[in-house]
């Protein structure tokens, strides 16, 4: 399916939305070889200038691929896994911007629903993520930055990075998993 309308689409389309998923080629496979191969229709990716505006726009294209898959606006799982998108792309933008590259973002959901994977690869190898710990000055709320991985560690079910399999750079990645009961 092709978009004349969005110059930020994958190569000029938007891989995994077709109604016949055995003939799609070039679905990219999940980063971690732990991950579960998701359902085509249940997968969205693109790639977005480094810049606020890309991070601001992922956010939002994830906010509607997420209500268009059933998990509705203002559900704590809508927002929590919203969240994390906006944490992660802004971090490609901020910590991972190379100059004249975009970031890949690509959104998927398991079969059943219960699982949903947000992974934002940047072209940057020197700035590794790292496990926060709470910031300092965290107890009086006065810090406006500093808090993206923390917020990532309290909404995500896990989290971890790997380097990008297809050249430099590394792929930052999280898991939101439904409560028991909590998804259909």
């Amino acid at each position: 399916m092709r978009h004349l309308w969005s110059r930020y689409a994958t190569g000029g389309t938007v891989v995994g939305v077709s109604t016949k998923p055995n003939k799609l080629i070039g679905i990219a496979q999940p980063a971690s070889p732990c991950a579960p191969v998701p359902s085509p229709d249940r997968t969205f990716e693109m790639r977005f200038t480094s810049t606020p505006r890309g991070a601001r726009l992922a956010r939002r294209l994830a906010a509607v691929r997420l209500d268009a898959w059933g998990m509705p606006y203002g559900t704590d799982a809508h927002d929590a896994i919203v969240l994390i998108v906006a944490e992660l792309t802004a971090n490609a933008v901020q910590h991972g911007h190379v100059a004249g590259r975009d970031f890949h973002f690509r959104l998927c959901a398991e079969p059943d629903g219960r699982v949903v994977r947000v992974e934002v690869t940047d072209t940057r190898t020197e700035r590794l993520p790292r496990r926060p710990a709470a910031p300092e000055g965290a107890a009086d709320g006065e810090e406006e930055a500093g808090r993206g991985l923390v917020l990532v560690s309290h909404f995500a079910t896990r989290w971890d990075w790997h380097p990008r399999a297809e050249g430099p750079g590394k792929t930052v990645w999280a898991e939101y998993v439904f409560p028991a009961g909590g998804r259909r």
